[in-house]
């Protein structure tokens, strides 16, 4: 059997000494949820924000106007500023170099598709002390099934950067 994503996230953030924050647009909540139900994650998990809206995204994870207007919510841009702007809102007295941000934003569908943009293009970013990065991912799921699909790829990433497998594309 499988070891789910989240124990294994929360066995790597133990043991490199590490917390975790976390920015959801089109999840909507869901990586906090799986993160949370490992017992003992108020140890390596400080909260998430879910920033479905423009202002939202802008006035809580610091996202620019002018990013959202030039590149819209699913972009590279977009989720590279959601996961620096949640590591500075939620890191608190830790310090930044020891936090970690992941963020997610997409369109789960059914609608919301646009030209470049069909439904479940979905993009992760990563915020850490080392660097930062984004991935673009294409679903073809009804709504649940990409929100799931897209905590499992920002899980995923989370973990390759915590073994130090990450890399920049996710094909």
């Amino acid at each position: 059997m499988e070891i789910p994503l989240e124990l294994q996230v929360a066995e790597w953030l133990r043991k490199r000494g590490l917390k975790l924050v976390v920015a959801e647009s089109c999840t909507g909540g869901l990586i906090g949820h799986r993160i949370t139900n490992i017992p003992g994650s108020s140890e390596y998990y400080l909260g998430s924000i879910t920033a479905y809206a423009y202002e939202a995204k802008e006035a809580l994870l610091g996202v620019r106007h002018e990013t959202l207007l030039a590149f819209g919510a699913v972009s590279s841009q977009t989720v590279l500023e959601m996961a620096l702007g949640v590591r500075r809102a939620l890191a608190g007295s830790f310090p930044l170099e020891q936090t970690v941000g992941i963020s997610v934003s997409g369109i789960a569908g059914p609608g919301g598709a646009m030209p470049g943009k069909p439904v479940g293009t979905v993009w992760v970013g990563l915020s850490a002390p080392e660097g930062d990065w984004a991935w673009r991912y294409l679903w073809g799921g009804d709504r649940i099934r990409n929100k799931e699909l897209s905590a499992d790829a920002a899980l995923q990433r989370l973990l390759d950067y915590l073994q130090g497998s990450l890399v920049s594309d996710p094909d």
